[in-house]
């Protein structure tokens, strides 16, 4: 294609003034704005706007838990779940699939046959008696029972059904016995810390779940490895768990018999925290292990939670807690409660002193600025795991502090927005719960304490590193599940998504359109299974913008971008009446253009070119209304976007 400078050539002379050599080009535009970004068209479960259809539907599973917490003479835990599940689809089931996920500390498990030698974050050997024990199988369908001896592979149950779920809200109810040995370090997301009062336990994935059965997919029986994460359904969940008298258990959800499991003290304190904006002691340091800080010191007590349209449950237990809390104010006027529960060992203002605010400001923060929270109380639990969410309650690593404990508090605790609200697949899609969140934490951050914890010389150091990260070679495309990645490029789900979706919300776009869009989707999605092409073809139509190209350069391809000034003449030679400037893009990556020209008399000016130049080619030569010679013409002169070489970016007169 001729470049649209030819015109203006043919009308008027020009003289060169400042040329650089002609680079060569990856850039092509066809492959970048070729017309079928999308695959499929909408359809009644997902229509093309990006909110679900007419016909969307969404199968649920709801559970009743009864489990036992041993420390002697194996620490265990055991139990039983009764699973209600509905088939709210338009289709027959003749089989069920759950996950077990303690399977994959089975040393034959896949989970471990794959850990590099070099080991890593989920590392899950060492541990020998590790696995789910099913000891039995019950299915309950229109009052007749049948055994069922299940199928398992790997963290994988089939129960293949005597019977066949009728489509459109048939039931079914599901009754497993179930036990596992509590592994040591549960591959990051769970396990046991031994301090100086008692053992802490973090306990998660621990009853089987059912596996999503849904339009895209499926059953969705993807095996769990360690780095990819869940994909559950919603539904209500009603758990008790048995333990020593001596701990503390806290849970997800509400606390249903604060009378039986803790003192009068210790409920007054609780009542006195549900109204009070400071930190309120239920249980102090100086309480941990003595007999007046439980209702019993010997034998058994049960606690009782409930937490209703939740995709999952997960609990911490110990002899060695401190529990502080205060109130949490949602923009709706409703009341809740933020919980930290910590060893002696993670105490002190610049620790978990500070944990159940850092957890209470998130919230109330990510509640006003995007969608509600929508359960009554959120606990943080300091252990072994470095960081992993749950709805209601997350696991930190009890040796942060500082900076480092905001920013993990307010990670994970941001995960109950992107999936726990939002219930998109992290195990397939990583993106879409940790770059989302990984965005939204970033403004939380800001705002916290009048950017107490705000570096703007970090964020930019996070950015220069992404753009390092994203032109080596070793780069990984965002649509990969996360199994299927690298452990070195497995930062990339978290900040280039967000690098990305701060680049569209306030240089492609404009922080209105965005907001409205980011906002509105989540709320069109709430407890409901996103996919990807619904996020892309909601703010495609929220923004009013076709956003195929942006979506196919950031999330499906690896691409980089190289903008450069390529050249200036004056317009018949004479600065005065203007000149032609040429900028290049010569990567395979296209970005919206922002450019400083600086004159020699002192003026300068900041001129925005849309991408739809680029929809023309390589090249753009467009004309500048220049009143004397041109000192400088930088691109990008914020720094904003991945540029990966500066040093064509400026054109200086000498």
């Amino acid at each position: 294609m001729k470049k649209i400078c030819l015109l203006s050539l043919a009308i008027i002379s020009c003289c060169l003034i400042k040329s650089y050599a002609q680079d060569s080009s990856e850039y092509n535009q066809h492959d970048l704005f070729s017309p079928d970004f999308f695959t499929k068209n909408g359809n009644e479960y997902r229509s093309a706007d990006g909110t679900p259809g007419p016909k969307y539907w969404q199968n649920s599973a709801s559970y009743l838990i009864h489990a036992t917490l041993t420390e002697a003479p194996d620490t265990t835990v055991s139990g039983d779940v009764i699973i209600d599940y509905t088939n709210n689809s338009p289709d027959s089931l003749k089989f069920l699939w759950l996950q077990v996920d303690q399977n994959l500390f089975d040393p034959r498990s896949r989970g471990i046959a794959t850990v590099t030698v070099s080991g890593g974050r989920f590392d899950m050997h060492g541990f020998t008696r590790g696995g789910e024990q099913i000891k039995s199988v019950t299915v309950t369908y229109k009052g007749k029972s049948y055994d069922i001896k299940p199928i398992i592979t790997d963290t994988r149950m089939q129960v293949r059904l005597p019977f066949v779920m009728k489509p459109g809200g048939d039931k079914v109810s599901i009754k497993i016995n179930f036990s596992f040995a509590i592994p040591e370090y549960g591959a990051d997301r769970m396990g046991r810390l031994y301090t100086k009062n008692g053992v802490v336990y973090q306990i998660a994935q621990w009853y089987p779940r059912m596996c999503v059965y849904d339009d895209v997919m499926g059953w969705n029986t993807l095996p769990y490895m360690g780095a990819g994460e869940f994909y559950c359904e919603y539904g209500n969940y009603d758990y008790y768990v048995t333990l020593p008298a001596d701990m503390i258990v806290n849970g997800s959800g509400d606390l249903q018999n604060p009378q039986e499991v803790l003192t009068s003290e210790e409920i007054a304190r609780l009542n006195k925290a549900k109204s009070s904006d400071s930190t309120v002691f239920i249980v102090s340091a100086d309480e941990i292990g003595k007999a007046s800080a439980r209702p019993k010191t010997s034998g058994t007590l049960t606690w009782h939670y409930k937490m209703t349209n939740s995709r999952d449950v997960s609990w911490a237990a110990s002899k060695a807690f401190i529990w502080d809390a205060a109130r949490i104010n949602f923009p709706s006027g409703r009341k809740g409660i933020s919980m930290a529960v910590y060893p002696i060992e993670s105490a002190g203002y610049q620790a978990y002193g500070r944990g159940t605010q850092y957890l209470k400001q998130s919230i109330e923060f990510y509640s006003k600025t995007y969608f509600e929270y929508p359960w009554n109380s959120a606990s943080v639990v300091a252990g072994i795991a470095l960081g992993m969410e749950y709805p209601g309650i997350i696991f930190c690593s009890y040796k942060i502090k500082n900076n480092s404990l905001w920013g993990d508090v307010t990670h994970e605790i941001g995960h109950n927005w992107f999936p726990m609200i939002v219930g998109s697949n992290e195990r397939r899609f990583m993106w879409q719960d940790e770059g989302f969140n990984t965005f939204i934490n970033g403004y939380a951050t800001k705002w916290f304490h009048n950017g107490e914890y705000y570096n703007k010389r970090q964020e930019n150091g996070m950015n220069n590193y992404m753009i390092m990260s994203m032109s080596s070679p070793n780069s990984e495309a965002l649509m990969l599940p996360p199994d299927a990645t690298s452990d070195k490029t497995m930062g990339e789900y978290y900040y280039k998504t967000s690098f990305a979706l701060n680049i569209l919300r306030n240089y492609v776009l404009d922080s209105e359109r965005f907001d409205y869009a980011f906002k509105n989707y989540v709320s069109t999605w709430a407890f409901k299974h996103p996919q990807p092409d619904d996020f892309f073809r909601f703010m495609n139509n929220a923004t009013g913008e076709d956003l195929g190209w942006f979506w196919k350069e950031w999330f499906f391809q690896t691409y980089t971008l190289d903008q450069a000034v390529g050249g200036v003449n004056y317009i018949n030679g004479n600065a005065s009446e203007g000149a032609l400037i040429t900028i290049k893009n010569l990567k395979k990556m296209a970005l919206p253009v922002s450019i400083k020209i600086n004159e020699e008399n002192g003026d300068s000016s900041i001129v925005k070119l849309p991408i739809d130049i680029w929809s023309r080619g390589s090249k753009w030569t467009f004309k500048y209304n220049s009143k004397s010679p041109l000192k400088s013409i930088v691109i990008d002169p914020q720094q904003i976007l991945p540029d990966i070489n500066r040093n064509n970016n400026v054109w200086n007169n000498q």
